[in-house]
């Protein structure tokens, strides 16, 4: 028994098989925010073997009171989320593999890598992508454990390919409106409750203890104590077109145009080109020097604008802060680098 694991072993459902066991898995954690941070240093520390991050956003210092991995630092150089995860994380278990990916969850970056994923966690901010999670864990079975937090409040779930009803089930379609943390705020206990559900249920999932998985849907409210589930069971459905007898995955389909939307609960408008572009930083610099105030890293480049603020990540995507105007938003990106 090796000593940095040991606590962990003497539980008797892990024990030495199971610590094995979770050496040798992969989890795929899409969302490196305040549910990312946390599942992801869990799990980390628990000694899995792979993990791979996934997230499209940079630190900023409203995000320092709930997520856990960040420091001031990481928001003044405006570090993506999913590489300034990654630097600490190497500081905390350099046994395991990490891969940190700066991108767009979508069905093309994330096909390839759930098909060699044990367990998908949940750690997003909007249901387009818990949609997109859930058909892709259908098409390759591989289980993935649904979690929010708005609030004082939680809700978690876990989706058992072919076992339990899909998320498509529960909720029929995607959900429109809502609170969010930028309109109800958050706090951080609310965070680590629902993490806690999630890593307990994937360490479950790890050391293949199927009989242990908590087969509800559970909510709680944690300044009200409050807390609740209910069973799923019967609402599974043959005719679901993402988990029932003809699968379709209506939520993998992809339209190949440029891709706008505002972001959950923010002022500001992400959008994506149809293909991946590589811009040049160096020349962009230039340009955009006539339009305001530059800062860059190696992943971003940052112009600020009188009144919205222009960031343009590697990949080619750009968030444009300080409005929810799409057709504005479009307008101004063709301006900047049409």
């Amino acid at each position: 028994m090796t000593e940095r694991y040991s606590r962990q072993q003497l539980f008797q459902p892990v024990g030495n098989k199971g610590q094995q066991q979770i050496r040798s898995k992969h989890v795929l954690v899409v969302g490196a925010g305040a549910l990312g941070s946390a599942s992801a240093e869990a799990l980390v520390r628990a000694g899995i073997g792979k993990l791979t991050l996934v997230d499209r956003d940079y630190v900023e210092w409203s995000n320092l009171q709930r997520q856990q991995l960040y420091t001031e630092q990481d928001a003044q150089n405006k570090l993506p989320k999913a590489v300034a995860a990654k630097n600490r994380l190497r500081q905390i278990n350099t046994e395991v593999k990490i891969e940190a990916l700066v991108m767009d969850a979508q069905p093309a970056n994330l096909e390839s890598i759930v098909q060699t994923a044990d367990v998908i966690i949940d750690a997003t901010d909007n249901f387009d992508i818990r949609f997109i999670l859930n058909d892709l864990s259908h098409k390759y079975e591989v289980p993935w454990i649904y979690g929010s937090c708005v609030g004082s409040y939680g809700a978690t779930y876990t989706v058992i390919p072919n076992v339990t009803p899909c998320l498509h089930c529960i909720l029929k379609k995607v959900p429109v409106g809502g609170a969010t943390c930028e309109t109800a705020g958050i706090i951080s206990p609310a965070v680590q409750i629902v993490a806690a559900y999630q890593i307990t249920e994937a360490l479950k999932i790890l050391v293949e203890d199927v009989e242990a998985l908590r087969h509800t849907f559970l909510t709680f409210d944690v300044w009200n104590n409050q807390q609740a589930e209910f069973k799923t069971g019967k609402m599974k459905s043959d005719k679901c077109s993402s988990c029932g007898s003809t699968q379709t995955y209506p939520y993998l389909a992809y339209e190949n145009q440029l891709k706008t939307e505002v972001l959950c609960g923010r002022e500001t408008v992400q959008i994506r080109p149809s293909q991946r572009h590589l811009y040049n930083f160096d020349e962009l610099e230039k340009r955009l020097k006539k339009q305001g105030k530059v800062d860059r890293n190696p992943y971003l480049l940052s112009c600020q604008l009188p009144e919205q603020r222009f960031v343009i990540f590697q990949d080619g995507r750009v968030f444009i802060h300080g409005t929810n105007d799409i057709q504005f938003a479009r307008s101004l990106y063709y301006r900047l680098l049409g």
